[in-house]
């Protein structure tokens, strides 16, 4: 069993997805959108926690013994988690709420990762041997962690990542009226590998709302 998984994004109108932008173009919607969409845990890629929260200062292990196998801690009993996605354990929480946190890796992450965040109260997930294993992570917080409902909010690899899975149930994205147009700006969805084979996801329409300053909002179904 895994949990209902939920992608919810804001994105100008041509699929890009730089919080600098899209803060200029739209207001609180997708933050009350999020709210009602009754998902209690919220997951973000790496690269977003080091934007917005972290940093790009990287934890050194003193000794780098791998993890080696499948494990988990779970810190606090709790109705909720926020949840990042570090292959390696690379993130640093010294200057961050660590309450209801929850980190998922791979079993390349080292010994001394894991010790670090159990000291700073953090729960984790760890599974996949050279690369995170997502299907069975979130099984794993179905099963061990209670989580029911999960809404997946960026970056554009980890929404790709989870889209290339299998495991999205639903996109839910808000489209603010702006347009971006720079080279080299994140999209909606991005890191898919291109394969011969490739066949675009094809989407059930669910449906469709609007806000007076132009946003609309528009869920599918997967």
């Amino acid at each position: 069993m895994k949990p209902y998984i939920i992608c919810h994004m804001m994105q100008s109108v041509d699929g890009r997805i730089a919080c600098d932008m899209v803060d200029k173009i739209s207001g609180e919607e997708y933050y009350t959108a999020l709210e009602s969409l009754d998902c209690l845990s919220v997951l973000e890629g790496k690269y977003s926690y080091q934007l917005h929260t972290c940093g790009f200062e990287k934890f050194i292990p003193k000794f780098n013994e791998k993890a080696g196998y499948e494990c988990f801690y779970k810190s606090i009993e709790t109705t909720g988690y926020e949840i990042s996605v570090d292959n390696q354990g690379e993130l640093l929480w010294d200057k961050t709420e660590n309450k209801n946190r929850l980190c998922i890796l791979s079993e390349e992450v080292s010994k001394t990762y894991l010790d670090y965040l159990r000291e700073k109260g953090i729960s984790y997930i760890v599974t996949g041997k050279d690369q995170i294993d997502l299907k069975r992570a979130v099984e794993i917080l179905y099963e061990n962690f209670g989580v029911r409902r999960l809404a997946i909010v960026g970056g554009g690899r980890i929404n790709g990542a989870f889209l290339e899975a299998g495991l999205l149930n639903e996109l839910s994205v808000m489209i603010a009226p702006g347009i971006d147009g720079r080279t080299g700006q994140p999209s909606l969805f991005d890191g898919i590998k291109d394969k011969d084979d490739f066949l675009p996801k094809h989407m059930f329409f669910k449906s469709v709302s609007n806000f007076p300053n132009g946003v609309v909002w528009i869920r599918y179904e997967l």
